[in-house]
C-alpha cells in the first residue's frame, strides 16, 4: 500500500535534536511501515521513477504501508529524518554531512548512492568568463545545501570575499529553486549555481548559458561527484535491516532499469515530477537534464569527503569525523548475490 503526504513546511520540520532527543531518531516501531522522502529535482530521478512505478510498496509487500514525502531542499529533509517523519531519504552530500555532524553520528547512515552530476553555474548573457562574476548577484537553493557550498568554495578559490548576508565581492542569495528561475527570468539575479532540472530550465527557457559545469571541478574523480545518496535513519537500520534490504533491492533494480531503458526512465521521472509539483517540464528540459546525470548505487565516497572539506573551508561546517557514516554492507550483500562487483568506498560498522 502506498500513501502520499503533502510537502511539509520548513517551520514544522525545524525540530532541534535537543527537542526530539537521540532516542527519537528514526521514530517509533511501526510494524512493516516505511516512509521515504526525496527532493523534487530530476537529480533524484531514481526516487521519482521508483515512486512512479510503486517499486517501494512492491518491495515491502502488500501488508506494509509505504508513505512518500517530497521536499524542496536537503536540510528540511534531514530535519524530517531527525524527527522520525521519514525513515529513508534521498539527499545531497552536504545535508548528509550536516545531519551526521549535528547528531554526532547518531542520526543516519549512507546505504547507497543514487545520482552523480547535474549541477553547475548558469549565468545571463554578457557574463562571458569567471572574472565577470565580480559584482554580480548569484543564487543557490538554500544556505548550506550542496550547490550553495559548491558556489562558495568556487568563489573562495578565486580569492573573492563573500558572506552569508549577501555581501562581498559577489552577492550569494539563497532562494528556493522555483524562485531562482523566476528571479533569473526577471533579471533580479545574474545567475545561479543549481541542480537539474532547474539548470536546464535557465538554459532552454531563459537564455542562460553554463559558465561552470561542476563536473569540471572534480578532476580527481574524473568528473564524478555525488549529487544524491540514499540514507536511512540509524535506529531504523538497526531495528529493521530486512526492510532496508528490501528498500535497497527496489533501489538497485530501479537504477538498473533506468540505465537499461533511459527513454522510459525520462518519461517516468517527468510524469512523477509533474504529479508531485503540479507543473510539467518541457521534454527538452528533461532530456537536457538527463544528459548531465549518471545514476549509480556507488555513493562516490571520496567526493563527499572532499565536500565536507569545502564546507569547512567556507565556514559552513566545523571539522567533522565521517568515520562510520557509510553502511554499505547490505548493498554489497545484494550485489554479491547478483554476482556483481562490490562498492569499494568506506565501509564502516553501523
Amino acid at each position: 500500500m502506498r500513501v502520499r503526504t503533502p510537502v511539509l513546511a520548513a517551520a514544522a520540520l525545524a525540530v532541534s535534536l535537543a527537542a526530539v532527543g537521540c532516542a527519537a531518531l528514526g521514530g517509533p516501531d511501526d510494524g512493516d511501515d516505511l516512509t521515504v522522502g526525496y527532493l523534487t529535482n530530476i537529480t533524484h530521478a531514481p526516487a521519482l521513477v521508483a515512486d512512479h512505478d510503486g517499486a517501494y510498496a512492491d518491495a515491502l509487500g502488500e501488508d506494509a504501508q509505504v508513505t512518500i514525502q517530497t521536499f524542496n531542499a536537503g536540510p528540511d529533509l534531514v530535519n524530517a529524518l531527525f524527527s522520525g517523519e521519514v525513515d529513508a531519504a534521498f539527499i545531497g552530500p552536504n545535508p548528509t554531512i550536516n545531519g551526521w555532524a549535528q547528531s554526532d553520528g547518531a542520526a543516519l547512515r549512507v546505504v547507497a548512492g543514487s545520482t552523480s552530476g547535474g549541477a553547475g553555474l548558469v549565468v545571463r548573457p554578457g557574463i562571458d568568463d569567471v572574472d565577470d562574476l565580480v559584482g554580480t548577484t548569484l543564487s543557490t537553493p538554500q544556505l548550506g545545501n550542496t550547490q550553495d557550498v559548491a558556489l562558495r568554495h568556487f568563489a573562495a578559490e578565486q580569492g573573492w570575499e563573500f558572506d552569508t548576508a549577501g555581501g562581498g565581492d559577489l552577492s550569494i542569495v539563497p532562494q528556493q529553486n522555483a524562485e531562482i528561475v523566476d528571479a533569473f527570468a526577471l533579471g533580479e539575479i545574474d545567475g545561479a549555481f543549481l541542480p537539474e532540472p532547474h539548470l536546464s530550465r535557465l538554459l532552454h527557457e531563459h537564455d542562460g548559458h553554463l559558465l561552470v559545469d561542476e563536473a569540471d571541478l572534480w578532476p580527481e574523480t574524473d568528473g564524478a561527484f555525488v549529487t544524491a545518496n540514499l540514507v536511512v535513519g540509524a535506529d531504523y537500520l538497526d531495528a529493521h535491516p530486512d526492510r532496508v534490504e528490501r528498500l535497497l533491492r527496489a533501489h538497485l533494480d530501479t537504477v538498473d532499469r533506468m540505465n537499461a531503458h533511459p527513454d522510459q526512465a525520462r518519461r517516468a521521472a517527468a510524469d512523477q515530477l509533474a504529479e508531485v509539483t503540479g507543473s510539467r517540464l518541457p521534454d527538452e528540459t528533461v532530456a537536457s537534464a538527463f544528459e548531465r546525470l549518471e545514476f549509480t548505487v556507488d555513493p562516490i565516497a571520496p567526493s563527499l569527503a572532499a565536500g565536507a572539506e569545502h564546507a569547512e573551508s567556507v565556514g559552513l561546517l566545523d571539522p567533522v569525523d565521517l568515520d562510520g557514516l557509510y553502511a554499505l554492507e547490505p548493498l554489497n550483500d545484494l550485489l554479491a548475490q547478483d554476482g556483481r562487483d562490490q562498492i569499494t568506498g568506506p565501509q564502516e560498522d553501523k
